[in-house]
Order: structure tokens, then sequence, then C-alpha cells
């Protein structure tokens, strides 16, 4: 993520003083709502907020998971990004409401005085063992490290945090893919020496990790935050964010150990977090900006083949930011999926995949 301009600095500070003047409290969204002022897009079956209000007024970078006891999504809140006093949250989609956002973390550390603001909570539920929260911790994304957290309640509690090897920042925003023998394969970034792009891996999050060398050099790709798709039990695609307008693609056919150097997609990229999914009838679903400049627009898009994209839906348009998406497919087949709302709120949707009305994607643009 970029540092706040100064227009943005500007913005949040008045959003931070609005906060605190109403003496903002936190409740739950229960209504699906209806988009304004137009129909929703065919397939696009219910739009709601977890939450209407909190007590900070800033939000971003959300993930969700299915669990035995709802949906649980995650995200970081406080005053502004970049600021100490941001915490990582969740809340819970159960009997057909959200829970009240409840702080499950924060950038405090046994024996460091110092505060520091948390980043980019990724939830995983693996096959066997405890519901598993991934987040970063520190000062800016150069010099951040991976945390992580254990729960064996579905997430009502969890662990004392955890810090992952030196170097090792885990899955960095999109959620990891977890091998036949149990491994996780970890789409991770760094940014301390421009952007790159490395592939991370553990049998157990609080134990030992290795990783892939840098998979660009940053002087020709700038590169971060993979998304993975799992095209069988040994082929892999990873989607990134890039600086150079486009969403960059790489391909293993080893499980994961190498990978074939960074291309351009079709598809735009303003320098914004994208997420997907493989579904169960073998097609992939992508939530990302459909766009080279800004993030007010937010699209979904479905392939076959993961290389040739089309149109399903244009979730979001109209001014503001719509961005850092996360995508599952819940057990009764819908795709849920979570992105911020003009960093007040965090949105959340739910789309019958089998109702999408798809119109082909040629040379990058999108069908009027």
């Amino acid at each position: 993520m970029n540092s706040p301009s100064r227009r943005d600095c500007l913005r949040l500070a008045v959003s931070a003083s609005a906060a605190a003047a109403i003496g903002v409290l936190t409740r739950s969204s229960r209504a699906a709502e209806p988009a304004p002022g137009a129909a929703e897009p065919p397939g696009v079956i219910a739009r709601r907020f977890i939450y209407e209000q909190a007590n900070f007024p800033e939000c971003h970078a959300s993930t969700l998971v299915e669990t035995e006891q709802g949906i649980l999504a995650s995200w970081f809140g406080g005053t502004a990004e970049g600021r100490t006093d941001v915490d990582i949250y969740t809340a819970r989609w159960h009997d057909n409401a959200w829970s009240k956002p409840e702080r499950v973390a924060d950038g405090t550390a046994a024996g460091d005085p110092q505060r520091h603001p948390c980043w980019n909570p990724v939830l995983f539920q693996p096959r066997q063992g405890p519901l598993l929260l991934f987040y970063k911790v520190g000062p800016r994304p150069f010099n951040w490290w991976g945390m992580v957290k254990t729960s064996t309640d579905q997430g009502k509690t969890w662990s004392a945090p955890h810090r992952l090897p030196e170097g090792f920042m885990g899955p960095v925003r999109a959620k990891p893919i977890e091998l036949k023998d149990g491994t996780l394969l970890c789409g991770s970034s760094t940014e301390h020496a421009g952007w790159q792009v490395q592939m991370e891996t553990t049998r157990d999050p609080l134990g030992p990790w290795t990783r892939t060398p840098p998979l660009n050099r940053a002087e020709e790709w700038g590169a971060i935050q993979p998304t993975l798709l799992a095209h069988s039990d040994t082929v892999f695609q990873i989607l990134c964010r890039s600086r150079q307008g486009s969403i960059l693609e790489s391909w293993s056919s080893d499980t994961g150990k190498t990978w074939s150097p960074l291309t351009k997609t079709p598809l735009p990229n303003p320098s914004s977090g994208i997420d997907a999914v493989r579904l169960r009838d073998g097609r992939f679903a992508l939530i990302y900006n459909h766009t080279t400049k800004g993030r007010h627009l937010l699209n979904l898009a479905l392939s076959e083949d993961g290389r040739k994209w089309a149109a399903a839906a244009v979730l979001e348009n109209e001014p503001g930011e719509f961005s850092y998406p996360a995508i599952i497919q819940s057990r009764d087949g819908m795709l849920q999926m979570t992105y911020t709302w003009k960093r007040q709120r965090v949105r959340h949707l739910v789309v019958d995949p089998t109702k999408l009305q798809l119109r082909p994607i040629v040379d990058g643009q999108w069908p009027a």
C-alpha cells in the first residue's frame, strides 16, 4: 500500500474529527440494501455493510472465511492507515446479521514500548488444525513484519500473537492455497527494495517457513500482493497488482516451486489489490478495479482457463474508493465478497454465479 497523500491526510483528519464529534457507536448491518439509484446487476442477491458506524473512522483491506458458525470477516481499522491506533477487527455473519466489530489484534509487543499500526489481515481455515489469522505490523509496508494468531473456536477467541521468522510476510493480502500434503502456499511480496513478489510455504505457521527468490526484478515490473488460483494439484497461477497499469500473471507447473516470468494480462490495474477464487464448477472468479486510474470502479469477471476473462458484473461505479476486495465461494455455492467502501465501511456482497450474464472482455475493454 502507498503512504497517504497530503490531501488524503487532510480528508482522514476531517473524517476522524467528525466521528469523534458524533460519538459513533458500533451497530451491525442486518438488511440487504439495494444499489443506490439502480437495479442490481443479474446475480447480485444481497448488498449490505458489515457495520454502519464504528468507534474507528477508517477501515481497509478486508478478508473473509467460512467457518462452521458462519462467515467471518476481518479488516484493519483506526484513525487512518499507518497510524499507531490501527488494529485488526473481526465480525461474523450468523443468523442473518453481522455481529458488532471486535478488536482481535493490535500492534503492541512484549518488551517493545512502541505501538505500531496493523495491516492486511488474511483469514484461512486449513483442513486440519486451527483457524489462522495472518496480519502485518510495522510503521510502513517497506519495514513491516508478518504475524499470525490461531483460533480453536471458529474465531471467537484467539491465541497470543506469534511473529513469523525474519523476512517472512506470510500471505501478504490474499488467502493461501493448501496443497495435498497440508503445505500452505502463500502469495507474498516485499517493498523495501522495490515491489517484488515472492512465494512462501509452511507446514506449520508457528514453525519454519521457506520462500522462493523474488519472481521479478523491481526495475522491470513493480508487482505485489499476488492472489493464487489452483488449476490442478500441481499447476498454479498468480495474478498480481502492479505499477504498470495491468494485472500481471505468473504460472507454476511444479506445485509452486518455480515460476514463469511475470507477464501482463489484458486486464487493467490502477495499482490496487485484487482477489480471485476457483469455483467448484472449475471456473475462476476475479474481483478487481477494471481501470488504469482510480478505484471508483469495481468489477467481477469469470474465466474458464484463467487467461480469457468475461465481464460478469459492475459492482461499484461512482465517485469514491471501492478497493482491496476479498472473495470466497461458500458451501451454498454463493460468491461471498467484501471490500473497502470509501475507507469508511466494509461492504458485503452475495452473488449467485449461476445467474451471472457473461460478456467477453476483448482487448482489455469492458463491454458497454
